[in-house]
């Protein structure tokens, strides 16, 4: 998806509504300058998305998770050297770290790791203060 599409989807999702937050989908949209590993991005709801990644032949405890300051960061490292005398290796599994800025209110729920993919899903929780109202209106005469 490139950016011109996230935006079209960002619009859609939020359909103009709210101000400012279309800068959570930019911020994904630019987060693409480093394409290993690969990854999705993936509605999933209104106020919530999937982010996927490609990493086979990552064991779970050598991949980590973090969320500092409002910046996701998902780190892989190989724990040890493969011993294997590859004639030919087509699987990479180089070390990486991917980064996402998180716009307020978004939260990460959880991450998963399964046949090869992590899935970090994450939504957006905005306060009941800070959700649209409508205002009632008095009439005087």
């Amino acid at each position: 998806m490139n950016v011109k599409q996230l935006r079209i989807l960002s619009d859609d999702i939020l359909n103009g509504h709210f101000l400012g937050y279309n800068q959570v989908f930019d911020r994904f949209a630019n987060a693409h300058t480093n394409s290993y590993p690969p990854h999705n991005i993936v509605r999933t709801g209104d106020n919530t998305l999937d982010i996927e990644f490609a990493i086979a032949g990552f064991l779970p405890e050598e991949v980590a998770v973090t969320v500092e300051n409002a910046v996701l960061s998902v780190t892989a490292e190989q724990s040890e050297p493969s011993d294997k005398d590859y004639l030919h290796c087509g699987i990479s599994k180089r070390g990486f770290t991917k980064q996402f800025s998180l716009a307020e209110y978004w939260e990460i729920e959880t991450a998963e790791f399964s046949n090869g993919i992590l899935t970090i899903s994450v939504k957006q929780e905005i306060p009941e203060a800070k959700k649209p109202k409508t205002i009632k209106i008095e009439y005087k005469s």
